[in-house]
């Protein structure tokens, strides 16, 4: 990853650490199971966002080097990767 991409991840993944450390605290306060969940949403909403933020990070510099070296196999390998990462992260 590189390193503005690292940057921006990490903060974004200390912003929802906070955002469930709230959702915790919500549980311990007893709070309404709506908002608890409407919370849990935004989280998830939130980790969608650094998937994408990665994803994007590991297309633009990982696949892009492997087809500019011109090696096959690795430009293979890279492909094959990235269609099993997608596949899991879209499951």
């Amino acid at each position: 990853m590189h390193g503005a991409t690292r940057e921006a991840v990490a903060t974004r993944l200390r912003r929802i650490e906070g955002q469930v450390g709230g959702l915790l605290r919500m549980v311990e306060e007893d709070r309404y199971c709506v908002d608890v969940l409407t919370q849990i949403t935004a989280v998830r909403a939130a980790l969608h966002k650094v998937e994408e933020q990665i994803l994007r990070d590991h297309v633009g510099h990982c696949v892009a080097a492997a087809f500019a070296s011109g090696d096959t196999e690795d430009q293979r390998r890279k492909v094959e990767e990235l269609v099993e990462t997608i596949g899991r992260i879209t499951r």
